[in-house]
C-alpha cells in the first residue's frame, strides 16, 4: 500500500497515546500545532493499544503515524505497532516517536522502524519541519 500526499492534498498525521500513560497534554499540544501548521490530525485519545493505533492509521488513512509515550513502554510498543502497520500495508508511513526517550533507546527504536524521535525540548516547529521534510510524498 502506497499511501503519499499528492501535491494537493494535506499530509493526514495520526498522534497516537498507547499503552498506560496517562498524561496527554503534550500529544495535544503536539496536535494542535501540527493542525495550525495545515496538517489533517486524528488524535487517538489515551490508553490506545498498538492495535487500536494501527486500525486508526488504516481507517484514517494517514501518512504519518506520531506515538507519543511517556510511561517507558516504547521498547515495546514501538516495535509492536510498527508490525502490524507493516502487516496491514502501511508500510510507507512516516513513524515520529515522542517522550522520554533515554539517548540509549533511539537507536533501538530506528531499527524497529521509528524514523524521528523527538524528546522534551525539541520544538513544535522542529517537528512540523520534520514531518514536512520527510512525510511521504507521491509523484
Amino acid at each position: 500500500m502506497t499511501n503519499k500526499p499528492t501535491a494537493n492534498e494535506k499530509i493526514r498525521v495520526l498522534v497516537a497515546k498507547p499503552g498506560l500513560d496517562g498524561h496527554d497534554r503534550g500529544a495535544k499540544v503536539i496536535a494542535r500545532a501540527l493542525r495550525d501548521a495545515g496538517f489533517e490530525v486524528v488524535y487517538t485519545g489515551l490508553h490506545q493499544t498498538p492495535e487500536m493505533v494501527v486500525r486508526a492509521a488504516i481507517d484514517e488513512d494517514v501518512h504519518v503515524v506520531g506515538l507519543s509515550i511517556l510511561s517507558g513502554a516504547h521498547n515495546a510498543l514501538v516495535p509492536e505497532i510498527v508490525d502490524g502497520l507493516k502487516k496491514e500495508g502501511l508500510d510507507d508511513a512516516l513513524i515520529l516517536v515522542g517522550g522520554i526517550i533515554p539517548d540509549e533507546d533511539f537507536e533501538p527504536l530506528k531499527k524497529a522502524g521509528a524514523h524521528l524521535i523527538f524528546t522534551p525540548g525539541a520544538s513544535l516547529q522542529e517537528i512540523v519541519d520534520a514531518i514536512k521534510t520527510n512525510a511521504p510524498k507521491r509523484a
